[in-house]
């Protein structure tokens, strides 16, 4: 295994046991981001501290809410770097940033964490923000 994969397969293998699919190509994030019904979120990950500490254990926090997206995929900043950027294209209101967590509904984003939101909180807090998004984004709308 090459010195960057002895780093890299464990934060890939962490993010796929909380149920991320991985998205490595530009064609398959226009496949899922670009043709989804639904909710999804994405998350961007990295092999920073704030990933590893704050936003992986928050993602797996907040998906054993009861309300959670319908889908959750990954790209990883620095590693896959044209899915990363294909990724980026879908949150034109923001600055790149990784980590990063997207909520997305019907092709639209209506939830954004950017790094500086993530960095130097707990993961409970961070938990806490993506339940609330989940809540609010992920129950089908109700009849009039």
């Amino acid at each position: 295994m090459a010195f960057e994969g002895i780093f890299v397969q464990p934060i890939r293998d962490e993010i796929k046991r909380i149920g991320f699919e991985e998205l490595t190509t530009p064609e398959q994030v226009d496949e899922t981001l670009g043709q989804n019904k639904g909710t999804l979120l994405v998350f961007v990950n990295s092999v920073c501290g704030c990933a590893s500490g704050r936003a992986r254990p928050a993602l797996g926090m907040s998906l054993e809410h009861d309300v959670k997206p319908e889908r959750t995929v990954t790209v990883f900043a620095g590693q896959d770097k044209a899915a990363t950027a294909q990724v980026r294209s879908y949150f034109t209101d923001y600055m790149p940033s990784s980590p990063s967590i997207g909520l997305m509904r019907d092709d639209k984003l209506v939830f954004f964490l950017e790094r500086h939101q993530i960095e130097g909180r707990n993961p409970e807090a961070i938990a806490a923000d993506l339940v609330r998004a989940y809540d609010q984004f992920c129950t089908q709308p109700t009849a009039a």
